[in-house]
């Protein structure tokens, strides 16, 4: 089963699920209560799961299933922040991959979850041996994204390079992702934007909402809004209003002292 609350990152993780022979995608959910449901419909052996979705977190639905009574799905995380991965094996997680998925290293995902659905796995509610996590945490270290100093911004005929700095936000429309700076407004090609956010540094540039990526040195103005949420004015020439999800506000808050 493959959990993401992008329908774009789901269908291209099916895609790459569909060429191998043994595998067979039994159902597919677009958040963490849904994710759940379709668990407890499907009975998948194992569950492709992302970690930022609204309502429930993979954490969330993660643990959720862990303390159920019957045997869980095993779980391999799959998502743009390489941080998360600590946690993700205190949860006994297979694996964890970074988006965008590389086929190598869904083959040894899959590698992983076979054996561990194998008869020689490890029982329910043990551990997993402390010599095997921590290879898998060395490994995921060592494969950290190298990020890009440049994106390029499609723009009417023409392709531009940006540096990655100045960019002021970039949202999910129509399917497209639209990046804009202060010079420059046009579309990307990355098909979503958990994409492009790990070429980005995560200490810059904030998911606030869904649909939006902020540079949280660009934003002009922070505008109070209704449930004690807020809206961002950002510095480019429209001073674009960007809403704040609420799961982000926290964080705003915290960041900025609010």
């Amino acid at each position: 089963m493959v959990v993401d609350d992008e329908q774009l990152a789901r269908e291209e993780l099916c895609f790459q699920l569909a060429r191998i022979g043994d595998i067979e995608v039994v159902a597919q959910a677009g958040n963490g209560l849904e994710a759940i449901a379709a668990v407890d419909r499907h009975g998948p052996d194992l569950v492709f799961l992302d970690i930022q979705m609204p309502g429930l977190s993979g954490f969330e639905v993660a643990r959720r299933l862990i303390e159920r009574d019957d045997d869980s799905p095993a779980l391999v995380f799959v998502t743009a922040y390489d941080q998360h991965a600590i946690e993700a094996f205190e949860v006994n997680a297979v694996d964890y991959l970074l988006k965008p998925v590389d086929s190598d290293r869904l083959d040894q995902a899959l590698a992983r979850a076979r054996r561990r659905l194998s008869a020689e796995r490890v029982p329910a509610g043990a551990a997993v041996p402390l010599n095997d996590q921590l290879e898998q945490i060395v490994n995921m270290m060592a494969r950290r994204q190298v990020r890009r100093d440049q994106v390029a911004v499609k723009t009417g005929e023409r392709i531009v390079l940006v540096q990655a700095e100045e960019i002021i936000f970039a949202s999910l429309a129509d399917e497209s992702i639209n990046i804009v700076t202060g010079q420059v407004a046009g579309t990307s090609n990355y098909r979503t934007l958990d994409e492009l956010q790990a070429r980005l540094d995560p200490e810059i540039f904030w998911r606030v909402h869904r649909s939006h990526l902020v540079n949280i040195n660009k934003i002009k103005e922070i505008v109070p809004w209704f449930s004690r949420n807020y809206i961002l004015r950002m510095k480019d020439a429209k001073s674009t209003e960007i809403p704040v999800s609420r799961s982000q506000t926290k964080r705003l808050r915290e960041y900025l002292k609010l």
